[in-house]
C-alpha cells in the first residue's frame, strides 16, 4: 500500500497516543473526522494497522526484570519446533530469528533474578534443540519510541 502524507500523519499521531480520537487527529492535520475514519478503515484493511495494544507498566505489576537471551540451537532447522515451545512460556514476550552468533533472540519479562533463573533453567534450556543461552539483564530502558514514518523536511 502506498501511504500518502495524510496516512503517515494519522499513523504518527496514533503511534504516539493510540487513544487520540479521530476528531482530534482531524483537527491536528486539518482534515475532516470522516476522512480520518475512512483512512483508518483502509489502513486496517490493508494490514498496515494490525491492532491496538495497551502499554502496561510491568514494574507496578511486580515484573521488575527485563532480560534478553540469545539462544544457540543444536541445528537451525529446529527453529520452528523451539519457537512453538517458547510461545508457551508467558514470560517470553518476543522472539526474533537472527543472524550472528545466536539463532534466536528472546525478550523475557519476569519478577526478579530467581524468576529469570527458573525461566532459563527450568523452561528454556529444557527445550529439545536448545544448546545453550546467553543472557543480558536490562538495567534501564532509555529510549522506547515508535518509528518515524514522516520524511524529514530539508
Amino acid at each position: 500500500m502506498n501511504l500518502d502524507a495524510i496516512d503517515k500523519q494519522i499513523l504518527q499521531i496514533l503511534m504516539q497516543d493510540a487513544n487520540t480520537s479521530y476528531v482530534d487527529i482531524a483537527k491536528q492535520i486539518h482534515v475532516s473526522a470522516g476522512t480520518v475514519h475512512v483512512r483508518m478503515k483502509n489502513l486496517k484493511r490493508s494490514g498496515v494497522i494490525e491492532g491496538a495494544r495497551l502499554n502496561v507498566n510491568h514494574n507496578l505489576l511486580g515484573f521488575k526484570m527485563r532480560a534478553f537471551s540469545g539462544i544457540y540451537l543444536e541445528q537451525s532447522s529446529m527453529y520452528t519446533e523451539v519457537l512453538l515451545k517458547l510461545q508457551k512460556i508467558p514470560a517470553v514476550v518476543s522472539v526474533h530469528y537472527t543472524t550472528g552468533p545466536y539463532t534466536m533472540f528472546v525478550q523475557i519479562i519476569c519478577k526478579d533474578s530467581e524468576d529469570l533463573h527458573n525461566i532459563l533453567h527450568d523452561q528454556i534450556q529444557e527445550i529439545k534443540g536448545v544448546q545453550r543461552t546467553e543472557s543480558f539483564i536490562s538495567l534501564s530502558e532509555s529510549i522506547q519510541r515508535p518509528i518515524q514514518i514522516m520524511e524529514e523536511e530539508e
